[in-house]
């Protein structure tokens, strides 16, 4: 079994006398900012020039600079931009100014796995992976809880880096929930297979296929998106509250023997061979590849895929639905962060 962090196993002391520079400023970016910030720790924000984000974050009373200033200005950098900006950002910015007994952190794996980053041997190299989004870690922060985290060590030439770690895990709130020890590779093989098999690929061609089948068999679209896209929160409400278990506990008897009995028939032994598969790509790296050239390459084909996706029949009826259900929080839609596009142009 992992081992498992708690407030007891950190201490800020360990981060005393450091600056730390937050790398954008985005939903994870704001979150480790102000929390570390109001846990006590000295904190710097790297952005770039003409960062929408740069009065934001100044206005939250946090001292901002460029990415090459922050990096230069501290002991410990921490990256929260997205994966295919970090090795660009990296090697322009942030590499010049990485020198010996320094920190270099992460909240994801990918680049240090896939050696899209390689640091030099004299910086210890670490990762806080939050598992929420950060306007959640922010959330549960002011609310003196927190959310729990993965921590992992990659390289520590100083002795000191997991203590580093759990100190900024103390800071950022997730030793309250617990912090448990894993790698970079066991962090982004799981991670990428997660959101590709299940959480986000898994899930949505599930509703969509769900969907389709009902509107073709002549339901109404409006039914349909109720009973396969705008139910499943309560079930995923139920199944985080206490697990499979608990959700079977909740709903009807017959939704459970329906649960029983035909979702293996949805997901079979087909699917599962598929989930192998998909695991493989991402072990062997061919996922990753081909997320790389797709960045170096214009995105064309993954910007292409958004937009078809968006003018699915399901988000057309979702889009109308929703203006009925005013208790839902309204969320802009957002192509991407806006630090994005900017940095992207850089390169």
């Amino acid at each position: 079994m992992a081992k498992r962090y708690y407030e007891k196993d950190g201490s800020l002391a360990n981060l005393k006398g450091h600056t730390v520079a937050i790398i954008g400023y985005g939903s994870q970016g704001h979150a480790h900012a102000l929390n570390l910030r109001d846990s006590g720790v000295n904190v710097v924000v790297g952005l770039y020039q003409g960062s929408k984000s740069w009065g934001k974050a100044e206005a939250a009373g946090l001292k901002v600079m460029t990415v090459s200033d922050a990096a230069k200005a501290a002991d410990i950098v921490m990256i929260l931009v997205s994966d295919h900006l970090q090795a660009d950002l990296y090697s322009n910015e942030i590499a010049p100014h990485m020198t010996a007994g320094k920190t270099l952190m992460f909240a994801h794996g990918f680049c240090i796995h896939f050696k899209e980053i390689v640091p030099p041997a004299g910086v210890d190299v670490s990762m806080i992976a939050p598992k929420a989004p950060g306007h959640r870690v922010r959330e549960l922060f002011t609310e003196g809880v927190g959310v729990p985290a993965l921590v992992a060590v990659h390289q520590n030439p100083s002795g000191k880096g997991l203590e580093r770690a759990l100190a900024y895990a103390l800071a950022l709130g997730c030793l309250k929930a617990g912090v448990i020890e894993t790698n970079f590779r066991e962090e982004t093989e799981s991670d990428l297979f997660g959101e590709q098999s299940v959480l986000c690929g898994g899930v949505s061609e599930l509703i969509r296929a769900g969907f389709e089948t009902l509107v073709e068999a002549g339901y109404a679209p409006e039914i349909a998106y109720f009973e396969c896209l705008h139910e499943l929160k309560l079930i995923v409400d139920l199944i985080q509250e206490g697990g499979l278990s608990y959700m079977r506990y909740s709903v009807s008897d017959t939704a459970e023997y329906g649960d029983y009995t035909r979702g293996s028939r949805v997901v079979n032994e087909q699917t599962r061979a598929e989930m192998r598969k998909i695991l493989a790509e991402v072990q062997s790296g061919e996922f990753a590849r081909q997320w790389i050239t797709e960045n170096k390459t214009g995105r064309k084909n993954f910007l292409a895929m958004r937009e078809a996706a968006r003018n699915q029949k399901i988000e057309q009826v979702g889009r109308e639905l929703r203006e009925m259900m005013t208790f839902l929080k309204k969320k802009k839609e957002v192509g991407v962060p806006e630090d994005q596009p900017a940095l992207a142009a850089r390169k």
